[in-house]
């Protein structure tokens, strides 16, 4: 609880010297001359960051868009990959359903006798 107010009394503190801070502003005059604007302020109230500002978020739309079909066409890829693995191949594809079991001891038995007639 004593955090809390110790917090408290830090904010209004620092509310209390930046109000004073603002007050006193209006007092600090600056000298009307004929100051040129410099380079940095001519081109931010210049229209250039507003068509720079259109042009990126063109080409970033267009980009969005082709890596999406992009992205689209990968899928479909795959897709069609994976179909044709569960097709073809071993029955029942990546999830092996459909497999026939093999019966290694007829195997084993199959090819000594291969190896026994030789």
């Amino acid at each position: 609880m004593a955090q809390f107010i110790f917090t408290n009394i830090l904010m209004i503190s620092l509310g209390t010297i930046l109000y004073l801070m603002v007050r006193s502003l209006p007092r600090i005059s600056e000298e009307p001359g004929d100051r040129r604007p410099s380079i940095v302020e001519r081109w931010v109230t210049s229209d250039i960051p507003h068509r720079i500002d259109t042009a990126v978020s063109f080409y970033a739309g267009k980009l969005f868009r082709r890596m999406k079909v992009l992205s689209l066409k990968f899928d479909n890829f795959l897709t069609e990959r994976l179909k044709k693995m569960s097709q073809d191949g071993n029955g029942g594809g990546i999830t092996g359903q459909n497999k026939t079991k093999v019966d290694f001891i007829k195997e084993i038995a199959n090819e000594r006798e291969e190896t026994n007639v030789h």
